[in-house]
């Protein structure tokens, strides 16, 4: 998260009193206009992501939150962000968190909204029948160990059973971690518009300093081994930028914010093996996520 985003998602107070019969009106209206008590951030929006009634504990609501804010940096200079946020609402009283006490367990880090069907475009279909039973979505960053490691499985269990799966394939480079991931996910665009699908997946075995940012050294490595012609002009086309760009607001409003993160049927597989329980998978070694994902 950015200092600009700190700086609004700090300014929650923790226990904050709204109208008893809480709306999506109410809660829109509390965060723009009370809920942050920084001089420095002005809330110009508020969308209303999903919202769920949680079973246990009973009579809390969950808000998905997209807040579009300004951040005042210098007498005439503002930052546009958007800060996604999870709030609890239970009797009038709203809350930034939520914690089991005997499990420790914080619903703000388990809860993820639901993805809407407008995440199913079929340019973003890399593997599998769009008509399958089980629609499998991925926000992912090349460079990302945990990501190298379970996407070609993925992969290959949607092109292995395109009648049970269909997989819909997302941009997430984490920049400030991998640098180096914009150059290759322009790539995998690239390879993924001419429908070569299995080089886009190919490049998940490339190893390089993630801090590399030398697009002619980048390319030139990627191409010869990976047996492409990509040219650094392919990489910075419209159609690349508005696919990141499109990947980029779709992982905003599905509220994701690391890698690998997977949907199975538009609800969040933390566990990113649940696809593996709808075909006969074959055993696994078991991975470890590294802790910095």
């Amino acid at each position: 998260m950015s200092l600009m985003s700190k700086l609004l998602s700090l300014a929650v107070l923790t226990t904050l009193s709204i109208n008893a019969s809480t709306d999506v009106k109410d809660v829109k209206s509390y965060i723009k206009n009370h809920m942050v008590q920084n001089a420095q951030v002005k809330v110009e929006s508020v969308d209303i992501i999903d919202t769920k009634a949680l079973d246990n504990p009973k009579g809390w609501e969950v808000f998905f939150v997209n807040i579009h804010a300004s951040v005042k940096k210098a007498p005439t200079i503002f930052d546009k962000v958007i800060v996604p946020e999870t709030l609890f609402v239970k009797d009038g009283y709203f809350a930034p968190t939520l914690i089991n006490m005997k499990t420790g367990e914080d619903y703000k880090r388990i809860l993820k909204p639901k993805l809407k069907k407008e995440i199913y475009d079929d340019k973003h279909l890399i593997a599998g029948n769009k008509d399958a039973k089980h629609k499998i979505v991925v926000f992912s960053d090349p460079q990302c160990p945990f990501c190298q490691t379970i996407i070609p499985k993925v992969y290959k269990a949607t092109v292995d059973n395109p009648k049970t799966f269909a997989l819909y394939y997302y941009h997430f480079p984490l920049l400030r971690i991998h640098p180096v991931s914009d150059i290759i996910s322009r790539a995998m665009v690239v390879e993924h518009q001419k429908g070569n699908n299995q080089k886009v997946m190919d490049m998940y075995k490339f190893k390089i300093n993630p801090r590399e940012v030398n697009a002619t050294k980048v390319l030139g490595r990627l191409n010869k081994e990976f047996s492409m012609n990509i040219t650094e002009e392919q990489l910075n086309t419209d159609a690349v930028n508005k696919e990141l760009k499109f990947d980029k607001e779709m992982a905003t409003k599905a509220m994701v914010s690391g890698t690998p993160t997977i949907y199975i049927d538009e609800v969040w597989d933390p566990t990113r093996k649940k696809y593996r329980t709808f075909y006969d998978a074959p055993a696994e070694e078991e991975t470890k996520e590294p802790a910095h994902h």
